[in-house]
């Protein structure tokens, strides 16, 4: 997939991962807090699950093998330790595969396609037939926007896959939709609404612009939400504000309405961040100060603002800068975690990490320790 690791051939497969979990009197699985990662544990507890397998689910920022309950086995997505770790991305993908050894008709291909679109990845490019076994339960590509509710003011105002000048203003999306597709939902008025959010996204935005809208466009509708785009979107929103409701949704609980919530409330901050933080221009980093979601800021800002590769974002709370993320062209795990030292925690995995810091820390020395590890 486009945006995976490099196999680690030192990974397990799904066959490893099946083994692990089939014969444990308690499996517990905890991933790491963001789409990619809530999908991945959602696909392995179903089958676990199914297989009449007990185990015990949770996502959190930095998932930590060595708390918890007395598990037979601990399986670790998107972060190392555990009895079996999966740590590349996207983590839904071997998932998805290793819940098919445990049991072919509770692997959910839809939820492990949404997971895998909210690490970046294209559908179709990958090695366990995602898409084909996503298409066979009904899934189809039309022209549009990849957004989770069926208004379609709503889904653009508050999708986190492109910021636009509309991005968290319900009223101005419907007026700028109205302009160009009249209020209809036709295939012909959903090509005009996909071709001004193509538009509007790269005017004025670094080129990398062109390939991040692609994700909001052309979606592949079915699932729960209105297409596999907006479900993407809505598991890592509510992966990041709030992750018990996120686990409830990826286990197929009636979480639905709660999880949109929150992925409305994320979507406003953030492209509110996105669109008031202060912002600083170094060379190969830019650095971004918010009080807002600091990794999903990080992306947005990668992606269709940043005139630099790498985006540093600090944030801010009463005690002063006390998070972090960044987001680059590159893995970027290693340079925060270096300018973090021993002065917080740091999690990520590819492109993309984050960090609490114990205490808040001076801006210029963070700064500068990130960007000479970069």
């Amino acid at each position: 997939m486009s945006a995976a690791d490099r196999p680690d051939a030192n990974a397990p497969v799904a066959s490893d991962v099946a083994a692990a979990c089939r014969g444990a009197g308690l499996v517990r699985l905890v991933g790491t807090a963001d789409g990619d990662g809530l999908a991945a544990v959602g696909v392995l507890a179903r089958a676990l699950s199914a297989s009449e397998v007990p185990f015990q689910a949770s996502v959190t920022r930095f998932p930590d093998p060595a708390t918890g309950t007395d598990a037979d086995v601990t399986v670790t997505v998107g972060a190392a330790g555990g009895d079996v770790a999966l740590e590349g991305t996207p983590a839904s993908v071997p998932a998805f595969a290793a819940a098919r050894e445990l049991d072919p008709g509770a692997a959910d291909p839809v939820l492990a396609l949404a997971g895998a679109v909210a690490a970046g990845a294209t559908p179709g490019e990958d090695s366990v037939g995602l898409l084909e076994a996503a298409e066979g339960t009904g899934l189809e590509r039309r022209p549009g926007l990849a957004v989770p509710v069926a208004d379609a003011a709503d889904g653009l105002a508050h999708s986190t896959l492109v910021h636009l000048p509309v991005s968290g203003d319900v009223d101005a999306a419907r007026a700028e939709l109205a302009d160009v597709a009249g209020g209809e939902s036709t295939p012909e008025s959903r090509k005009r609404a996909a071709s001004m959010v193509a538009l509007r996204a790269v005017a004025d935005a670094p080129t990398r612009a062109a390939r991040a809208v692609e994700r909001a466009l052309r979606p592949y509708s079915g699932g729960p939400f209105e297409t596999v785009g907006g479900y993407a979107d809505v598991l890592d929103a509510v992966a990041r504000e709030r992750p018990g409701t996120g686990v409830a949704l990826a286990l197929g609980h009636d979480a639905d309405a709660a999880a949109l919530s929150a992925w409305r409330d994320h979507a406003g901050a953030a492209h509110r961040a996105v669109r008031e933080a202060d912002t600083g221009r170094y060379d190969g980093a830019f650095v971004v100060r918010t009080d807002g979601p600091v990794g999903t800021v990080a992306r947005l800002v990668r992606d269709y603002r940043s005139p630099e590769p790498v985006v540093l974002v600090l944030g801010r709370s009463e005690r002063g800068y006390d998070r972090a993320a960044a987001a680059g062209d590159r893995e970027v795990a290693a340079a925060l975690d270096e300018a973090v030292a021993d002065a917080g925690t740091v999690g990520g995995r590819g492109p993309t990490a984050r960090a609490t810091l114990h205490d808040p820390i001076d801006e210029g020395t963070f700064v500068s320790a990130f960007r000479g590890a970069l």
